[in-house]
C-alpha cells in the first residue's frame, strides 16, 4: 500500500525536520522517526477503512431508537434499511485482518462522537445517499460504489476530516489524504469483487520496505557532495545559491542520492517524481527551477563517471 511515491514524500518531509533539528536529532533518531511516520501512514489507511463501519453502526442505533420511541411514525417503525445493510460495510466488519489491526492499534473514531455525527449527517443529506436509497439496485457493486463516492466527494474533502486527522497524529496531514483515499477506494472495489486479499499490505515487498531507510541514509551521506554540485550548477546558471529555500535543496539532494544509489530506478522516473514533489511542497517556481538543476546534475554526474544508468 505504501508505494514509492508516498515513501519519497515521507523521506523528504522527515529530512526537512532532520535538517532543522540537527545536531540534537541524530541520524538514528531521524530514521526512527521516518519508520514511525510510515507506520502511522498505514494506520491512517486502517482508520479510513474503519469509518464506514462505525458510521453505519451509529445510523443503525439511530433507527433503532426511533423505532422504539413513544408513538413512532410509520416511517420510523419501518425504515429503509438499505444503508445499514450495506454489503461492503458488512464485509469490512467481518474482515478478521481489519479487526485484528483495529484491536492491536486501538483504531476507532468513537472517541470523537461530534466528528462522527457531523460526517454522518452530511452523508445523510447528500445526493449520493438519497440517490442510493431510492435506487432499486441491490448488489455488492453498488454498495461498494456508494462508499467510494462518499469517500471522494463527502468525507475526504470535508474540513472536519482534515482537522480530525491532524489532531490524532502529528504524522498525518491533508497531503496524505488524496493518495490514501485512492488506496481505500481500491480496497473497497476489491472487496466487492470478492478478493480475499483485498486489504493491502503495508509494503508490496521487502525491497519497498527498505527503500525509505536506504534513501534517507544515502541522502544524508551524499549531502555535502550533492550540495557542492547544486551550488556549482546554480552559480553557473547565474542564480544566487543563498536564495535557494531549504525544501528545494532537500528535494534536489534526495533526487541526486536516488539517481546515484538505486541502479534499478530509471533517471527519468526519479526526475519526474522529485519535480512533482517540488510543485507540491515548495514554491510555485520550484518545479521549473529544480527541473533545470537536476537535468544539469545528471549531465555532470555522468561526465564525472559517478552515474552510468540510463
Amino acid at each position: 500500500m505504501i508505494n514509492r511515491v508516498l515513501i519519497r514524500t515521507k523521506v523528504v518531509q522527515n529530512l526537512y525536520s532532520y535538517m532543522l533539528t540537527r545536531p540534537e536529532c541524530t541520524l538514528a533518531k531521524a530514521l526512527k522517526d521516518l519508520d514511525a511516520s510510515l507506520n502511522k501512514t498505514y494506520e491512517l489507511y486502517h482508520y479510513l477503512m474503519r469509518l464506514p463501519v462505525e458510521l453505519t453502526h451509529i445510523q443503525e442505533m439511530r433507527l433503532d431508537e426511533a423505532r422504539n420511541k413513544y408513538m413512532p411514525t410509520e416511517e420510523e417503525l419501518n425504515p429503509n434499511m438499505k444503508f445499514v445493510n450495506n454489503r461492503l460495510v458488512a464485509a469490512l466488519t467481518a474482515n478478521e485482518q481489519l479487526q485484528e489491526f483495529a484491536e492491536e492499534h486501538a483504531v476507532t473514531w468513537n472517541d470523537d462522537p461530534i466528528f462522527e455525527r457531523i460526517i454522518l449527517d452530511k452523508i445523510l443529506k447528500s445526493d449520493l445517499y438519497n440517490d442510493y436509497m431510492a435506487d432499486d439496485s441491490d448488489d455488492a457493486i453498488s454498495d461498494s460504489l456508494l462508499w467510494q463516492q462518499l469517500m471522494k466527494q463527502v468525507i475526504l474533502p470535508d474540513e472536519n476530516m482534515a482537522d480530525a486527522i491532524e489532531q490524532r497524529s502529528l504524522f498525518w496531514t491533508e497531503d496524505d489524504m488524496d493518495l490514501l483515499g485512492q488506496f481505500v477506494c481500491k480496497t473497497f472495489r476489491k472487496i466487492a469483487e470478492g478478493d480475499e486479499n483485498a486489504v493491502l499490505p503495508m509494503f508490496k515487498d521487502e525491497e519497498d520496505s527498505g527503500f525509505g531507510k536506504e534513501l534517507f541514509t544515502a541522502t544524508v551521506q551524499l549531502m555535502p557532495e550533492s550540495n557542492d554540485l547544486i551550488d556549482e550548477l546554480v552559480q553557473s546558471s547565474r542564480w544566487d545559491k543563498d536564495r535557494i529555500v531549504l525544501m528545494d535543496r532537500i528535494i534536489m539532494c534526495t533526487a541526486i542520492a536516488e539517481m546515484r544509489t538505486f541502479d534499478k530506478i530509471p533517471v527519468a522516473v526519479s526526475l519526474n517524481e522529485y519535480i512533482e514533489l517540488a510543485k507540491n511542497f515548495s514554491t510555485a517556481a520550484s518545479g521549473k527551477f529544480i527541473n533545470g538543476i537536476l537535468n544539469n546534475a545528471v549531465k555532470q554526474l555522468r561526465k564525472e563517471g559517478k552515474m552510468f544508468k540510463s
